[in-house]
């Protein structure tokens, strides 16, 4: 099995920053996509970011240029990092992680327990 451990949320006034920070640890082989989604309230769950191993990102429109991804592979980690923080962003951010675990390595895609993210206006 793969866990993933999510830290960084927390209460942060509008125009704030926060970062988010996600390890993925177990019978790791390899690891492909990294990404982070969001929850709010009443809505469905959303792409906020993703990285691949390669190092290409996409980000949802709504946090161009203030959100910034990026990844630790030596850490197996994933960061999110959040400036000029908005109201809306307020959520229960989840990481999730995608790739291959065990030997023969088998396909595993992995959830974090998700982080509070409130931005206070």
């Amino acid at each position: 099995q793969v866990q993933l451990v999510e830290s960084g949320g927390g209460l942060v006034q509008a125009g704030g920053s926060l970062r988010l920070s996600c390890t993925a640890s177990g019978s790791i082989f390899s690891i492909n996509g990294m990404g982070w989604y969001r929850q709010a309230p009443g809505k469905q769950r959303e792409l906020v970011a993703a990285v691949t191993s390669g190092g290409t990102t996409n980000y949802a429109d709504s946090v161009k240029g203030r959100f910034t991804i990026s990844r630790d592979n030596s850490k197996n980690t994933v960061y999110l990092q959040m400036n000029s923080l908005k109201a809306e962003d307020t959520a229960i951010y989840y990481c999730n992680v995608e790739g291959y675990r065990g030997l023969p390595p088998v396909r595993f895609s992995s959830w974090g327990q998700g982080t509070q993210v409130t931005v206070s206006s």
